[in-house]
């Protein structure tokens, strides 16, 4: 799933993919792309307090792009 949040800044980036996430199962892989540069901070720390993983950013020209798998259930 991709979620689009080019052209807004802090702190909707982070809203949008909370949204996303808790729309889809647990695991699910998520893609970010995102323009404003404190998402750089805001996108890894809303990772560690929903005990999601990062698995990398890719620098575009003029955004990131920001690969997330959410939360596996626990069991």
């Amino acid at each position: 799933m991709i979620v689009d949040a080019r052209g807004l800044i802090c702190p909707f980036p982070v809203v949008e993919l909370g949204k996303a996430a808790a729309s889809q199962p647990p695991g699910t892989a998520l893609t970010l792309l995102a323009d404003d540069p404190v998402s750089l901070t805001d996108v890894p720390a809303w990772c560690r307090m929903r005990s999601s993983t990062l698995c990398g950013i890719t620098e575009h020209d003029s955004y990131w792009e920001f690969e997330i798998v959410t939360a596996r259930s626990a069991g």
